[in-house]
This record gives structure tokens, C-alpha cells and sequence, in this order.
């Protein structure tokens, strides 16, 4: 069992940066790939970026790649998320999720994921 808690989120103006923390309970964190999803209102959660057990390999939607990174301490039990030139259209809940798998990538997607976070608001001003 793995409980996470999300943490870092907030109003900040386009062009801006935040960085999302993902801390979990359990001593077998290193096993789970982790995930980070959005959803907007109105719309259906989404894919943001992947990592695996190890932190050796991520994978990121097309429209933030180059824009934001996924990061992860496993000594920590804490998983990232950089998030930078930030845009109106980030606008949405964020939520951490984890599965428990020694695959090469993190799965993109939300199915393939066990455990959720409560998720944590970003908004981004115009």
C-alpha cells in the first residue's frame, strides 16, 4: 500500500514556474514508476509525464515536453514535478499516482496506475 500526497501548487502569472511534490508513505517506494496527470474542468484527466522505479527513464506528453520535468528521491520518498514557462492552458488539477513496477518506463496511462493522490490546484493567469 502506498498513500501520496501532493504539495506545491498555487496561482502563479504565464511564463511563471512551479515545482509539484509528490511525497509517499511505504518503504517499497523505489518499486513504483510514477506518474503525474492533469485535469481540467470539464475535461478528461490526462497524461503529464512518467518515470520509472529507478528515475533512469521518463516520458512526457507532447505538450509539455521541453517545458516540464519529472523528477524523483527515492532516499526521500518523494517524487517532482518542474514546471516551467508556464501557460494559461496548464491551468487544471494535478495528481500524482504510483504503481508498483520494475518496467524500463513508467506507464502513461491513468488505468495502469493503483494508487492516487487528492490532487493540487494550478492555476496560471493570462
Amino acid at each position: 500500500q502506498v498513500q501520496l500526497v501532493e504539495s506545491g501548487g498555487g496561482l502563479v502569472q504565464a511564463g511563471g514556474s512551479l515545482r509539484l511534490s509528490c511525497a509517499a508513505s511505504g518503504r517499497t517506494f523505489s518499486t513504483y514508476a510514477m506518474g503525474w496527470f492533469r485535469q481540467a474542468p470539464g475535461k478528461e484527466r490526462e497524461f503529464v509525464a512518467s518515470i520509472n522505479w529507478s528515475g533512469a527513464s521518463t516520458r512526457y506528453a507532447d505538450s509539455v515536453k521541453g517545458r516540464f520535468t519529472i523528477s524523483r528521491d527515492n532516499a526521500k520518498n518523494t517524487g517532482y514535478l518542474q514546471m516551467n514557462s508556464l501557460k494559461p492552458e496548464d491551468t487544471a488539477v494535478y495528481y500524482c499516482a504510483a504503481t508498483q513496477t520494475l518496467g524500463f518506463f513508467g506507464p502513461v496511462d491513468k488505468y495502469a496506475y493503483d494508487y492516487w493522490g487528492q490532487g493540487t490546484q494550478v492555476t496560471v493567469s493570462s
